[in-house]
């Protein structure tokens, strides 16, 4: 008989509606999923929870034919770690097709029941024979995803960290800062340990700007796959605070530093098990591995200068991002060096405009605080604890932890300029 644990739900719920989720969905690991789907509306839901990021190291297999179809196909082959069924049956017919398959399938692989009746009866008779989930047709993808994500997720295990990619819609616009200083801000104002991770790893900045000089750092994992453990990435830790610690860029040009889309994948999963919260200073490149750790982070900061270009590069990072995400919350962005004396520049209201959400804040053009904390190797927090980016950053950490609500998006008046770019 097929051993399983099912969590129990509020009797009378309804489907999910199609809206927004912010509650975090660990990755699932690598197993193989098979799913026997009765309608192709469920199908169609399944498939496209296949693609989404938190599925990536799994392999989902989508057929049609419901219960009796999955009885029939593991009589002569093994049954994956999870079968998903969907059934059109209710009471006794449900459990009398489970029986059937309860006598081909392996110990310990785990069953998602999708049915279209909130019976409670039915619910317990489920448990008792050790259904690991029922979900109440119709289903949205990320029910899906967040079903076999959650059958890996035990309760009494160590959460698997958040990751939180900033990235820059330009170089220069100080992506790196906005980085450092909301990781800062996460690790002391919110409590939460965590690990800033510099992946610029031939002009980085992290080092300096916490004042740190370590031997070791983010290369020595990303070029040694084979040694990662949460032990070996322990050891190449630099310390910052109590909460706050750093895997810093080499920062040096005796090698290339070329990589495949999956090559950061070893270490990031590592940082996972090790702490709750990793912020990743993304370059501002586009290849095929800064693409793969935009798309796999659970939220993402693009930091954008008041500019023309900036505004097409960011619109063009978040539509991408959005589309590659589709069961995610949309990219976050936020607006810096604002203010420039004599500088035209493209007003918040536009940039809202066009990328259809406000930014997260805006930062304003600070010379002389921000000049100051770089020099020192310090956060502006530290130089000046009551200024009011410093304030922006607390808000930045709590948004992107997940808790506090991001502002609702407002609408402007596009310049004409901007209106012809979006045209094209």
């Amino acid at each position: 008989m097929m051993k399983y644990s099912l969590k129990e739900t509020e009797p009378g719920e309804t489907p999910p509606e199609a809206v927004e989720r912010e509650e975090y969905i660990a990755p699932a690991p690598r197993v193989s999923v098979q799913a026997f789907c009765a309608t192709a509306e469920t199908a169609a839901s399944v498939q496209a929870a296949a693609e989404d990021r938190r599925m990536t190291k799994a392999h989902l297999r989508v057929q049609m034919g419901g219960v009796a179809a999955a009885a029939e196909a593991y009589r002569s082959s093994p049954t994956p770690n999870v079968i998903m069924l969907e059934t059109d049956a209710r009471g006794d017919d449900i459990l009398e097709g489970l029986d059937e398959l309860s006598e081909v399938c392996d110990e310990g692989t785990r069953v998602i029941v999708i049915g279209r009746f909130n019976d409670i009866v039915l619910y317990r008779e489920l448990i008792r024979r050790g259904v690991s989930e029922y979900l109440i047709a119709p289903v949205l993808p990320i029910d899906v995803v967040g079903a076999i994500c959650g059958l890996f997720s035990a309760p009494d295990a160590k959460p698997v960290g958040r990751v939180i990619a900033v990235v820059g819609a330009k170089g220069g616009v100080g992506a790196s800062t906005v980085a450092h200083n909301v990781a800062w801000a996460i690790a002391r104002d919110l409590s939460l340990d965590s690990v800033v991770a510099d992946l610029d790893l031939a002009f980085g900045t992290a080092g300096l700007d916490y004042n740190q000089d370590p031997p070791q750092g983010v290369a020595d994992a990303v070029f040694s796959p084979d040694r990662i453990d949460t032990a070996f990435i322990d050891r190449l830790l630099s310390r910052c605070t109590d909460h706050l610690s750093l895997l810093a860029a080499p920062a040096t040009l005796d090698r290339v530093y070329d990589f495949s889309a999956d090559a950061f994948e070893p270490v990031f999963d590592a940082l996972r098990a090790s702490v709750p919260c990793v912020v990743l200073d993304v370059p501002h490149a586009w290849n095929a591995w800064t693409r793969r750790v935009l798309v796999g982070a659970d939220d993402i900061l693009v930091v954008a200068a008041p500019d023309l270009a900036n505004l097409r590069n960011a619109k063009n990072l978040v539509d991408l991002l959005r589309g590659a995400r589709p069961n995610d919350r949309r990219p976050f962005y936020c607006l810096n060096q604002v203010g420039v004396p004599k500088r035209p520049e493209i007003k918040p209201a536009d940039f809202a405009k066009a990328l259809e959400d406000d930014p997260l804040a805006v930062i304003p053009f600070e010379p002389q605080v921000f000049g100051t904390a770089s020099n020192n190797g310090q956060m502006i927090a530290e130089v000046a604890a009551g200024h009011r980016t410093a304030d922006m950053f607390r808000q930045l950490a709590q948004v992107l932890t997940g808790r506090a609500a991001a502002k609702k998006a407002r609408t402007g008046l596009l310049a004409p300029l901007i209106g012809k770019l979006l045209q094209k």
